[in-house]
């Protein structure tokens, strides 16, 4: 809740009852997730890179071990349901921590400053492209090969978790999207695609996230 009411309104938007669930925890995740159709992996503070053997960046942000924890807890288990799940921003992060990867803790360090991955415009402008991969999950649920979105992170995924595969990058080369092709739906991208659901390619996000829970998603429909 301290990130606001968007990824709520996002949600209920599609179609589906939303459920904020407290940081506990991390023995409390299996019944926790238990009673879920499906999980969003919200943004927020960054991750502590002890989780990923990595010693603090200077530019590190404040962190959260215990938010961290439970978080990959939820993820985790999550998995192990098969539940769809949609990560966003520091959700992206936190699956990809989950499974086992790292993260770059300070992107210009790794790949400069020609694109601001820290915009200053409000979240509901797009301020740079994403190229998708063809044949994506997440291709064909945007619709699109090609993308506009917002940025505001320091940190993204670096080394890839088990089971998940880069999908989308910026013009830079810094991953912007990560997928599980083996699963009912696990897609996380590095954007805040809740504040750009006005837009029928961010909104598709959580379409079928809900579509997939309720056992209806509309690509099955198509194909």
């Amino acid at each position: 809740m301290a990130l606001g009411m968007t990824y709520v309104r996002a949600i209920a938007a599609a179609g589906a009852l939303p459920v904020v669930m407290p940081p506990l925890a991390p023995a409390d995740a299996p019944a926790l997730v238990s009673r879920l159709d499906g999980l969003v992996l919200s943004g927020g503070p960054d991750l502590a890179p002890a989780a990923y053997g990595a010693q603090e960046h200077v530019e590190l942000g404040a962190t959260e071990p215990g938010l961290d924890a439970f978080e990959y807890a939820i993820a985790r288990e999550a998995l192990r349901l098969e539940l769809p799940i949609l990560g966003i921003c520091r959700g992206a992060q936190a699956l990809n921590v989950a499974r086992g990867g790292t993260l770059h803790q300070h992107l210009p360090d790794v790949v400069g400053d020609a694109i601001a991955h820290r915009q200053s415009e409000d979240g509901r402008r797009a301020t740079h492209v994403v190229d998708v991969l063809p044949g994506s999950r997440l291709a064909d649920v945007l619709g699109t090969t090609r993308l506009n979105v917002n940025s505001f992170h320091h940190q993204a995924v670096d080394c890839l978790g088990t089971g998940l595969h880069a999908c989308a990058w910026a013009p830079d080369g810094s991953i912007e999207a990560v997928e599980d092709g083996a699963l009912p739906f696990v897609v996380a991208v590095q954007w805040h695609a809740e504040t750009l659901v006005e837009l029928p390619a961010h909104r598709a996000l959580f379409d079928e996230l809900i579509a997939v829970a309720a056992g209806v998603s509309r690509l099955a429909r198509a194909a």
